[in-house]
């Protein structure tokens, strides 16, 4: 017995030894539960932030006898998020890997596009920093705003036909103010062939936005996050442009689609406003793709044809969030697609109504949607196609 006491004291001797022991040149890493998971040096060399997220969705297509057409059941995203810095704030990284089928582009790649973005930031200074990487290009607002800041379910199809999307490049970044007035100036300079090439043509793809705020900032960002959650005490406006030229584009949307049998220069020009006040937010953006060129690509034996995919669209959507977090958000989306390819595309318009509740903002969201979607053919003996859309779906992240 005596013996046993014996150890058991030496035993917790050293635990608490150990314990007390610890001092602040301790070399392990602080941990910080703030925005997701972080692990920062104690002398600040280095830090890491990890995030994670998921998006459950249950979608149901009816026609218009309200037949189910097909039942979508999936795990529409699932993201892995690291970022953080190297020897200070100068020299910064973003990293995020994304897990689910449709995440990964496989239905026009056949492969696991594992890697969405994989960039570097150099601080010159608080206003001015540059970007080296695989990233999202500055093109349309509802882009550049993250999956997990959206009042949807999904991005409206106004930005899945016409959006620029991610690219390999340099990036560049710029905000002041004039006069009083906030703006951001925002520049790439890319390979223009999208996301995880192994190489690339000689065109190239050069991007360029500006956003001017001129009744000051958002809170907390606000102007990149859907919906006004942080409800916004004075109104607050954010009217941005931009435009982008792409040489000798391989896929049918430029950075992104299936691929064509010649290549085509793209231009593209985008334009978006967003305001916000006391919990309304309202939303519009505009997009254009057009090509010089014939829209029609052809196999060598002429067996074959691709088209790129021009035109333009409109996207608009108005919510209004309540105290306790439930937010009303309606949407109104229509894509034109130019005449030279209404042979082979129809007008798509998308009218949706739905409900959010909102459990820790964006990063916990139960919601859910009805709407109908109207294709209209330009081709008298190709009939249009309506159906009803019925969603819900959850969003659980850190």
């Amino acid at each position: 017995m005596t013996k046993r006491l014996f150890f058991l004291f030496t035993f917790f001797s050293l635990i608490f030894s150990g314990v007390f022991a610890q001092t602040e040149v301790d070399e392990r890493a602080m941990i910080s539960f703030r925005k997701g998971l972080g692990f920062n040096a104690p002398d600040s060399t280095f830090g890491v932030n990890l995030r994670l997220r998921m998006q459950n969705r249950l979608a149901f297509n009816f026609n218009d006898e309200l037949s189910i057409d097909d039942i979508e059941a999936r795990v529409s995203r699932l993201r892995l998020r690291f970022d953080g810095y190297i020897l200070g704030d100068k020299l910064t990284y973003y990293l995020q890997l994304s897990f689910s089928r449709g995440d990964q582009d496989w239905d026009n790649t056949h492969m696991a596009n594992v890697v969405r973005d994989a960039m570097v930031y150099y601080h010159f200074s608080p206003k001015f920093y540059l970007g080296f990487g695989q990233g999202k290009l500055p093109g349309n607002r509802q882009r550049i705003i993250s999956s997990g800041q959206q009042q949807f379910y999904d991005r409206s199809n106004v930005n899945a036909q016409f959006t620029l999307d991610r690219d390999f490049g340099l990036f560049a970044y710029y905000s002041d103010q004039l006069a009083g007035i906030e703006y951001n100036l925002k520049g790439a300079i890319s390979s223009g062939d999208g996301r995880n090439q192994l190489k690339t043509d000689p065109g190239l793809m050069y991007t360029a936005r500006i956003e001017v705020m001129p009744l000051g900032r958002f809170k907390k960002d606000g102007d990149f996050s859907e919906g006004d959650l942080e409800f916004e005490p004075s109104p607050k406006v954010s009217l941005a442009a931009g435009y982008s030229y792409d040489e000798n584009a391989w896929r049918t949307r430029g950075t992104i689609g299936t691929t064509l049998y010649e290549a085509r220069d793209f231009t593209s020009f985008f334009a978006d406003v967003v305001a916000k006040y006391n919990g309304w937010a309202l939303y519009t953006e505009y997009i254009s793709r057009a090509s010089q060129q014939s829209a029609f690509t052809f196999s060598s034996d002429s067996a074959l044809s691709s088209f790129a995919v021009t035109g333009n669209g409109v996207n608009t959507q108005l919510s209004y969030t309540l105290r306790n977090f439930w937010e009303i958000a309606a949407r109104y989306s229509v894509v034109n697609p130019d005449k030279e390819i209404r042979n082979v595309a129809m007008r798509d318009s998308y009218y949706l109504l739905g409900v959010n509740k909102y459990v820790r903002k964006h990063l916990t969201k139960f919601q859910g949607f009805v709407g109908y979607r109207t294709q209209e053919s330009f081709q008298p003996l190709k009939p249009d196609k309506n159906n009803f859309l019925l969603v819900f779906q959850v969003e659980l992240g850190i």
